[in-house]
């Protein structure tokens, strides 16, 4: 009896050269923006100013945009991509501390997860052996675990790319290093995340599938490597998912009745725009019955898992700096406006 095979079928050459072809891709596609260090394996914003803060991220490659798609005006100045959902070591991230300190110092913008912490911290103390002042931003907004695969404590997702964007803004607008970090920090203390799937990513590099999930079931507050979350369970209607994920993202988040809020509804890699704008159109009318108000949104693959079919939401809690900070002009390969 022949027996049933799935295969992957992937846009690629060979895996092992993925990561360095996706980057001279975004080069090449965005040379007014970005340069590619291939040496090193980070981007490089192409005009950005000295004098002023600059702020690095990284992390692994399978999550783009982020981070390369980031960098630009009122964004990242540079992003360490590691190899497939592997963390960059600590050299490149000291690469890209110094090939964009323009005198005023360095953020470092950190996802919870155990590699990109300890290698950051690594490259943070090696860059202030060189004179560089660094300060370094956790991100910890995922509460659908304590603690999972990859990290002590909560995991590092979209309120990542809110704190990019606004520290950024913080960063152009002529901040110190301090008043930079503290408006990330702040990001990430007002912000909430939770995500969930219905099927796995798939790795360029693996013969199966991150994790195996029934055709009916779904993963309750999955991570973006595929990490598993609070539970696993059937498929329901939209309304009753974004139910229990606003549930879970405000019964820890402090934001009381006639609260502002941006809205970040962010897709996996494989769930179409179609049902994303249904995720938020559920989740304002959702908000809208807690009295809390959307006044800004932002709908779309931002932080991918490969070709994960799913979703997370993200809260953040505004006020008038944050808004003004949002607002601002940015000009990235994946995030632009006001420009």
């Amino acid at each position: 009896m022949a027996i049933a095979t799935h295969v992957m079928k992937k846009f690629i050459n060979d895996p092992a050269d993925v990561v360095k072809e996706s980057l001279a891709g975004l080069a090449a596609a965005h040379p007014d923006l970005v340069r590619v260090d291939f040496e090193n394996q980070i981007v490089v914003r192409k005009d950005a100013p000295t004098g002023k803060v600059a702020i690095i991220s990284g992390g692994g490659s399978g999550h783009e945009p982020m981070h390369g798609g980031f960098v630009g005006a009122g964004m990242l100045d540079a992003a360490c991509p590691g190899e497939v959902f592997t963390s960059p070591v600590p050299d490149q991230m000291l690469a890209a501390t110094k090939a964009v300190d323009g005198g005023a110092g360095v953020v470092h913008i950190v996802k919870n997860y155990t590699g990109d912490v300890m290698n950051f911290k690594l490259a943070a103390e090696m860059a202030e052996d060189e004179n560089i002042k660094v300060e370094s931003v956790l991100t910890n907004d995922d509460v659908a675990v304590e603690d999972s695969l990859y990290t002590a404590g909560r995991r590092g997702v979209g309120v990542t790319v809110l704190a990019e964007k606004i520290a950024g803004a913080k960063a152009e607008a002529g901040g110190s290093l301090e008043e930079v970090a503290a408006v990330a920090r702040k990001v990430n203390d007002n912000g909430r995340s939770f995500g969930v799937a219905f099927t796995s990513a798939w790795t360029p590099a693996s013969p199966t599938p991150t994790f195996e999930i029934g055709v009916d079931e779904m993963e309750f507050g999955v991570g973006i490597h595929g990490e598993p979350g609070r539970r696993r369970e059937k498929v329901k209607p939209v309304a009753e998912i974004v139910a229990e994920m606003s549930e879970a993202i405000l019964s820890d988040l402090d934001a009381p009745s006639g609260s502002n809020v941006l809205a970040f509804v962010n897709g996996l890699g494989g769930t179409p725009m179609i049902e994303l704008y249904v995720i938020y159109s559920e989740l304002a009318k959702q908000l809208a019955e807690r009295g809390l108000t959307a006044t800004r949104s932002l709908v779309g693959d931002y932080i991918t898992s490969l070709e994960m079919a799913g979703a997370s939401i993200t809260l953040l809690k505004l006020d008038d700096e944050l808004t003004a900070l949002w607002d601002a002009p940015v000009h990235t390969p994946a995030l632009r406006w006001g420009r």
